[in-house]
């Protein structure tokens, strides 16, 4: 009997070691979404701007007839209106605001951006999130700034209940640690990048690099790598069928469980990528930015102060 039991508990280690393994292991390739793709991947959401920003979001057709949205083999470009001067008293400055048709939960996305917003009044934004059940399901911050000021910062905002460790394994600064939307009117917990060139007219001088993020229910990794870096991990480089984050090495940002259920806090989202200007954020700093005039004033009367406000994505891989 102690034998059957002996060799019933090695058989069962073996099991769990080989489930555990399969847990753990890499990452495969479930959406490649490269030029043209963009348009099959992405819903365009022409709705008023939640952070009230001088912006009118439009929809595709809009977009691609003014050449707002355009794609090529290996290309997709998302920019605003550059030409048109603007009404105080009419709707902002067009630009477009997109969300993927797919959700994802336990996922791993590799955006390998060339260019990125910039200028005075911008405020572009790579993230994930559950609209519909907002703040509640939580959102991830992939990309974020305002008014060219670098570094880039990657954040979390949930409802009460969610906050992260000061010391964790990440090569970011800590901002506030409390998660809460509801904490100092919704910062979050946030984690400025070392990187100058990780954001605004740095990233773009550079030819702009790869970001990634890594959601598991045991925590949320954001990683930057530089277009000429030479510690971009061959499977990101390569854009992969498959990766493996365990030999990525040190995340910008790590987010852990420790105290925030990430299974609870955080619902399926939905990727989403757009540009607005002013608003809550953009506006609310853009006294202290060093730009001239007043933000609205600004973006409605110098429009080609925005020919380099627009994203072009080499492309999007998520993988599951």
């Amino acid at each position: 009997m102690v034998k059957f039991h002996s060799l019933l508990t090695f058989v069962s280690a073996i099991c769990l070691a080989s489930v555990t393994s399969v847990l753990a292991g890499p990452y495969t390739l479930s959406d490649n979404i490269v030029g043209p793709a963009f348009f099959d991947a992405f819903e365009w959401q022409a709705i008023g701007d939640p952070t009230h920003g001088r912006v009118q979001y439009v929809d595709q057709a809009t977009s691609r007839s003014r050449n707002l949205t355009y794609a090529s083999s290996n290309s997709f470009v998302l920019r605003a209106d550059s030409t048109t001067t603007l009404s105080p008293s009419g709707p902002g400055r067009q630009s477009v605001r997109i969300r993927t048709k797919k959700t994802y939960q336990t996922h791993v996305a590799v955006f390998d951006v060339r260019h990125m917003p910039q200028g005075c009044g911008t405020w572009p934004a790579i993230w994930e999130t559950n609209e519909s059940n907002w703040p509640n399901g939580g959102e991830i911050d992939i990309v974020e700034g305002v008014n060219d000021q670098a570094p880039n910062a990657a954040t979390l905002h949930t409802a009460a209940g969610c906050s992260m460790p000061a010391s964790r394994t990440q090569t970011g600064t800590n901002g506030q640690l409390d998660c809460n939307y509801a904490v100092n009117g919704n910062t979050g917990c946030g984690v400025r990048f070392t990187e100058p060139n990780s954001y605004g007219p740095g990233f773009n001088n550079n030819g702009g690099g790869w970001l990634a993020v890594e959601r598991n229910n045991q925590f949320i990794n954001v990683w930057f790598w530089p277009r000429n870096s030479g510690n971009v991990p061959g499977d990101v480089r390569n854009g992969n069928s498959g990766v493996n984050t365990d030999t990525w090495g040190t995340p910008s940002a790590n987010f852990p469980n420790t105290s925030c259920d990430i299974s609870k806090f955080f619902n399926a989202h939905n990727i989403i990528i757009n540009l607005t200007f002013c608003g809550d954020w953009a506006g609310g700093v853009y006294g202290q930015s060093g730009c001239p005039s007043t933000c609205d004033d600004f973006v409605n009367n110098n429009p080609a102060a925005f020919a380099n406000a627009y994203f072009d994505f080499a492309s999007l891989r998520v993988y599951q």
